[in-house]
């Protein structure tokens, strides 16, 4: 191999150097995201619109890591795209906590670094740092109580995105829809965030052609008392079309909703016709979703909903094998150029509970993140129901900020509902060291002793960064929550020592239980790199 090509490698003492730079460096940079208080962040990263360019101004630490592409010291690299990994996990698993998680890791990495280098033996301490992070999520568990109420759902929103406005919709919106509802986040055309309830689930797949739109003041088209015939085939001809209208027709409907891959010109015409010439039977035709949008789920979701059976091209159907039996049905349908929707779906209930709870289960199982967004639509359809929140701003950017901040800040309430709530502000990690040192008592094994102690110091880390934050100085104001007792803490607003949970402070479990294993588990591998492999050429990576 050319000289030039050749990879080079780092040993200890170098290695374990280099990668806490690049973590510190990391941490750093995140920490002042931390606490109702959260400063700023400004990435050199200049965005340009039709009408200005501006520099970006983050609190969000999963975006800022996410940013931050290569270091120029190739060592500390390596330790800050190891953590950045982590923080964006943490973004896409729960949405919020990447600020707790990084200045966890960072205090863990740096103290464990600390007792290896004294002799400590790196392959015990990751050991007995999982069986303690294992603690720590347990002790989270049993602290937690139910969200419920739109005023403490607000709260919750209020302390992941720090919008007033915001969180207060997102709290009437989600105390109406609960855990499973649909909530459709679109950008809106003013400064005010609004909201608008629509009865009955709607999905994207607009009409075939705007002809079929006859409501020019509303912009589309409803039929009452539907039928609704579900394929994926391409309708070319219009013989293969007019018999089974002719038989929905004489089987007394008002209406159909036809699903089709595509529609010919030819066939369109032949629909467009029969809605002049049989009124008030109509017909509307819908675009069917194409396979790599989950085309087979998404038709086994409607069979259930509306009753019927699809006739598919993989099963070898065709219209000539159409029964009256294949029809579902609903109460109205309504479809515009982008979204149709249904109104009173008529599938068996018992159906619609048993596949309900497999989607449900199912979402529980998923680890991906894109897998459990998935789960979560489909589960949306059968919940009988829809909200769409338009949020505003005063310009573009700031459009395209707050409906991205909406999103996530939503994300962490769906896991709140699920999971519940623990006293905020970091709390409720300060509440879990008492554990830890009963364990670190018990134990013989120096190892073991020393790992629990690493994690309770690191447990007070998220609270003091956050009174840095907001200005104080954390020793005595953190004796003093220690000596109020369980579920206290220092209200950076009042001034005062509070119960965190009646004031409205509130952490999510599902964010703080996820903080603690990817903070924990993570430190607890790179404690244990002894070497580093540098290529030349290294790819850089947008998304970690």
């Amino acid at each position: 191999m050319p000289k030039s090509k050749r990879p080079r490698l780092v040993f200890q003492p170098k290695t374990s150097r280099g990668m806490q730079r690049g973590i510190n460096l990391m941490a750093e940079a995140v920490r002042p995201t931390l606490g109702p208080l959260p400063r700023n962040v400004a990435i050199d990263r200049i965005v340009k619109t039709e009408s200005q360019s501006y520099a970006e101004m983050l609190d969000d630490g999963g975006l800022i890591a996410r940013r931050i592409l290569q270091l120029a010291d190739a060592d500390a690299d390596i330790g800050a795209m190891f953590m950045r990994q982590m923080l964006w996990q943490q973004h896409q698993l729960v949405g919020d906590g990447t600020a707790f998680t990084a200045v966890l890791f960072q205090s863990i990495y740096n103290q464990g670094l600390k007792y290896i280098v004294a002799g400590g033996d790196a392959m015990r301490l990751r050991g007995f740092l999982e069986k303690g992070m294992r603690v720590v999520i347990d002790q989270l568990e049993g602290m937690a109580c139910t969200l419920e109420g739109d005023s403490m759902i607000a709260q919750l929103a209020q302390s992941v995105c720090h919008d007033e406005a915001l969180a207060q919709v997102l709290g009437e919106v989600f105390d109406v829809i609960g855990v499973w509802g649909q909530l459709d986040i679109r950008p809106g055309h003013g400064r005010d965030i609004r909201h608008e309830y629509y009865v009955g689930p709607y999905f994207k797949s607009g009409v075939l052609s705007e002809h079929f739109v006859t409501n020019r003041a509303s912009a589309r088209v409803e039929i009452d008392d539907a039928a609704v015939l579900l394929t994926d085939m391409e309708l070319n001809e219009p013989a293969q079309v007019v018999p089974t209208l002719k038989l929905i027709y004489e089987g007394g409907y008002k209406g159909l909703l036809l699903f089709a891959r595509n529609v010919s010109e030819k066939v369109m015409s032949v629909l467009l016709s029969i809605n002049q010439q049989l009124a008030p039977f109509t017909v509307i035709a819908v675009k069917a979703p194409d396979a790599l949008h989950g085309q087979t789920e998404f038709i086994q979701d409607l069979q259930v909903l509306l009753g019927g059976r699809a006739l598919l091209r993989a099963a070898g159907e065709s219209l000539d094998s159409f029964r009256l039996a294949n029809l579902g049905a609903a109460r109205k349908v309504w479809a515009d150029k982008t979204y149709t929707g249904f109104i009173g779906a008529k599938g068996a209930a018992r159906g619609i509970v048993a596949h309900v709870e497999d989607l449900k289960t199912a979402y529980t199982r998923a680890e991906k993140p894109e897998d459990r967004q998935s789960f979560l639509s489909r589960i949306n359809l059968f919940m009988g129901g829809a909200v769409v929140v338009w949020v505003g701003g005063l310009a573009e950017h700031d459009i395209t900020t707050r409906k991205e901040l909406a999103e996530r800040t939503s994300q962490v309430i769906r896991k709140t509902l699920m999971s519940g709530i623990l006293p905020g502000g970091g709390v409720s990690l300060l509440a879990c060291r008492s554990a830890l040192e009963t364990l670190a008592a018990a134990a013989d094994d120096l190892d073991e002793q020393t790992a629990y102690r690493i994690i309770s110091r690191a447990l007070e880390v998220p609270l003091c960064s956050i009174l840095t934050n907001g200005g104080y100085t954390p020793g005595p104001i953190l004796h003093d929550i220690q000596v109020a007792g369980q579920g206290c803490g220092f209200d950076l607003r009042s001034e005062q020592i509070v119960n965190m949970v009646e004031a409205g402070i509130i952490d999510s479990a599902e964010v703080m239980k996820t903080a603690a294993h990817q903070a924990i588990a993570s430190a607890a591998l790179a404690l244990t790199v002894d070497v580093l492999v540098h290529h030349r050429k290294p790819e850089t990576a947008f998304d970690p």
